[in-house]
């Protein structure tokens, strides 16, 4: 799986030029040097010189380009739990029909405004596009008896935009820094809210066959939201003994995700097979961090750590 192909796609297509040339050979020796026209003349002609030869070998990220993986990972069972499962990390990610392919969580976003591949100067660009992610806190086995007792919520699907500037060469001529947003609802009737993630984002190459990226931000939520997740109402007060906790909107969490991807051929242009490391970090804040669930039953400081290989062509 090659989660930091995307960064390497929004770094711009790079051409490896190779000149060859093949210089003409000299059959003389000192003592031919002093002899006279005559015998020199007598000598064959060297060979002509090989003609100078170039070859571009074209990277695979190029107009039309996908990475296609698989990875597991161990995430908390639910926003909030100090009990880890696993939890399976399919990737797609790519560039195809002219529209940029990146993963969103466990969702996907799409970049319509993707830069067409160019051999010149990277320039500051615009991304926007639809972006949609599937959550389902607490609608499987979470491992804990009593928050399982307060019932099993509802998967939601959150759908909305994805906006973002990117500017390359901030540091290293090939990196790239991203600011962003992205705003979803909940369109299938489970928490019916409203989440807001503003974020900023780092890639680079490490070398030729590391590839590093950094994310970090920030997510509000709705008082909608913040209720379906985090509200222990008398009912569920009852069937799981927890306190009444009435939860209200606002800043959510805030985290930071770290991805590092090695490319087995020793090159991470060339596509092929590669596998990746991620590592995370996220604090609930206000209200997902008071909320019995966490405090009482799970714990504010979540983390996600995983290993995955996918395939670029």
């Amino acid at each position: 799986m090659k989660p930091l192909s995307a960064p390497l796609a929004s770094l711009g297509p790079l051409a490896l030029l190779t000149l060859a040339v093949v210089p003409a050979h000299a059959n003389t020796s000192e003592a031919d040097a002093g002899t006279d026209t005559e015998a020199a003349a007598e000598q064959p002609a060297p060979p002509p010189a090989a003609p100078v030869s170039l070859a571009f070998t074209k990277p695979v990220y190029d107009e039309t380009w996908a990475t296609i993986g698989l990875g597991a990972g161990l995430v908390p069972s639910y926003a909030g739990s100090d009990n880890y499962i696993a939890f399976p990390l399919p990737l797609v990610v790519g560039r195809v029909g002219g529209v940029g392919i990146r993963p969103n969580g466990a969702g996907i976003t799409l970049d319509v405004l993707s830069a067409k591949p160019t051999l010149g100067k990277r320039k500051t660009r615009l991304a926007f596009g639809p972006t949609v992610r599937f959550r389902n806190d607490r609608n499987l086995d979470v491992g804990d008896n009593v928050v399982e007792a307060a019932g099993k919520l509802d998967a939601a699907l959150e759908v909305g935009l994805n906006a973002a500037v990117s500017f390359p060469g901030v540091f290293k001529p090939l990196d790239t820094l991203s600011i962003g947003i992205q705003a979803r609802r909940d369109v299938l009737g489970a928490h019916e809210g409203t989440v807001i993630e503003p974020q900023i984002s780092y890639a680079s190459p490490l070398g030729k066959a590391f590839v590093l990226q950094v994310q970090t931000g920030i997510e509000f939520v709705d008082d909608s939201f913040a209720d379906y997740y985090f509200s222990v109402t008398p009912a569920q007060r009852l069937a799981s003994g927890l306190p009444t906790f009435t939860a209200e909107g606002g800043l959510n969490r805030i985290g930071t995700l770290a991805i590092l991807n090695y490319d087995l051929s020793g090159n991470a242009l060339d596509g092929g097979w590669s596998v990746f490391g991620v590592g995370g970090y996220s604090r609930l804040l206000g209200d997902a961090a008071d909320t019995p669930y966490t405090q009482a039953r799970g714990n504010a400081n979540q983390f996600i750590t995983g290993l995955g290989v996918g395939y670029t062509f």
